[in-house]
Order: structure tokens, then sequence, then C-alpha cells
């Protein structure tokens, strides 16, 4: 994790510390772990950006900050509390903005940059 006033390059083979299951009682389907680089933190400890993966599974999602999303590889389904449902492929760029809830499926395993921003 860095925090400069330089330019950063972030990289999609960025590897992050091993697998880390989701938590239990967010888990809808499969036994899904993530992997999280989080490649830069700005001073104020608000804003986060990196790549994270996934494997197979499905969780419930509650959206607290605002998040920019590039898919870099794999598939997943975004469904929201409604019922409303995208599939999201590598090249799609989308964001998930606060106060989001509802649920994330990787379909076989998934690769994103994100970067997120926590409003104070």
């Amino acid at each position: 994790m860095k925090s400069s006033s330089q330019l950063l390059r972030l990289n999609a083979d960025s590897v992050g510390e091993p697998g880390q299951v989701i938590a239990a009682d967010r888990v809808l389907a499969g036994n899904p772990q993530e992997v999280v680089a989080n490649l830069f933190t700005n001073t104020q400890d608000n804003f986060f950006c990196g790549v994270w993966a996934s494997t197979t599974g499905q969780w419930t999602l509650n959206y607290t900050e605002d998040e920019f999303c590039y898919m870099i590889e794999g598939t997943a389904i975004l469904r929201d509390a409604l019922g409303n449902e995208e599939t999201l492929c590598a090249g799609d760029a989308f964001v998930i903005p606060a106060g989001y809830q509802g649920s994330w499926e990787t379909i076989g395993s998934a690769k994103k940059f994100y970067a997120i921003y926590e409003q104070s």
C-alpha cells in the first residue's frame, strides 16, 4: 500500500494476501474467496485503489462507499435489492454507489481494478 504525490501505475498482475474467505453470514452460494492487493491509500485514508479477485460464489453487498470498477478478467453478476441484474465481463467499467444493496456473484473466477472513495 502506497501513499505518494508521484504517479502510480496499477499492474493487473499485482498479488495480494492469500485468499480470504468471504464472511459466512454474507455468503449466499458456494465458498467464495477473495484476494485484495490494495496499491494506494490517500493521506486522508478515505480513497483506495488496487486489484481485487475472487473465486466462484455469491454473497451479499451493502455499500457505504462509492466504488469504480474495471473488470480485467472473468464474469460476475451484480444483482440489486429489487432483483435487477447486470452481467459484467472483462473490459466492462462500472460504478457501485454508496447505498447500493444486493449481491455479487462470481462465475468461475474474476479480477477487477477498483477505486473506492469513502466519505469521511
